[in-house]
C-alpha cells in the first residue's frame, strides 16, 4: 500500500498524520503547521520550544532518549590514513624523508645536484676528448669559450629543444 504523507509540527517537531493538525498563516503570508492547540498557543505566545521539556527540539538538545542521533553517529566514521610504499621508494624511505628537517633536506638536495653537475661535466669532457681523437685537424667549437658557467644560486635556462614548463606531455 501507499505510505501516508506526514508533516512535522513547526513548534513541537512531532509528526502530523493526515486529517490532524492545523495550518496557521501569518500576516506576511508565511504558513505554519501545528499538531494541536497546545503547539499553536506556544507559538503565538512566542515561547521557545528549546526550553519546553516535551518538545522534540528540547529532547534533541539535551540528549534525552533515542532521537536518531546514534544512527547518524554510526554512519560517520573517520577514515584512517594509511601510508603505502610507492614504486621506487620503500615505506621506510618515505618515513625517514618525512621526518627530516628542512635544512637536512636542502643539504642532501644540494649534494645530489653537485654530483649530477659533475657527472654532466665529465660526460662533456669525455665527448670532447673523443671528438678531438676522431678529428685532429678540426677546429675547437667557439661556443665553449664564450659559454660561462652559471652561479650555483642562479637558475639555468632550459635548452631550446626542451619542452616548456606546463606544456602537455604527449605519449
Amino acid at each position: 500500500g501507499a505510505s501516508m504523507k506526514t508533516t512535522l509540527c513547526q513548534f513541537s517537531g512531532f509528526k502530523i498524520y493526515p486529517g490532524h493538525g492545523s495550518k496557521f498563516v501569518r500576516a506576511d503570508s508565511k504558513a505554519f503547521v501545528f499538531l494541536n492547540h497546545r503547539c499553536l498557543n506556544g507559538f503565538l505566545q512566542k515561547r521557545d520550544p528549546r526550553r519546553l521539556k516535551w518538545t522534540v527540539v528540547y529532547r534533541r538538545l539535551h540528549k534525552k532518549g533515542s532521537t536518531n542521533v546514534e544512527a547518524a553517529k554510526k554512519k560517520t566514521r573517520k577514515t584512517q590514513k594509511l601510508q603505502r610504499a610507492i614504486v621506487g621508494a620503500s615505506l621506510q624511505d618515505i618515513k625517514t624523508k618525512r621526518n627530516q628537517t628542512a635544512e637536512v633536506r636542502q643539504a642532501t638536495r644540494a649534494a645530489s645536484k653537485e654530483a649530477a653537475l659533475k657527472e654532466v661535466r665529465e660526460r662533456k669532457k669525455s665527448k670532447a676528448s673523443t671528438k678531438k681523437d676522431a678529428a685532429p685537424g678540426a677546429k675547437k667549437p667557439a661556443s665553449k669559450a664564450t659559454k660561462s658557467t652559471t652561479a650555483p644560486g642562479k637558475p639555468k635556462t632550459a635548452p631550446a629543444d626542451a619542452p616548456k614548463k606546463g606544456a602537455a606531455k604527449t605519449r
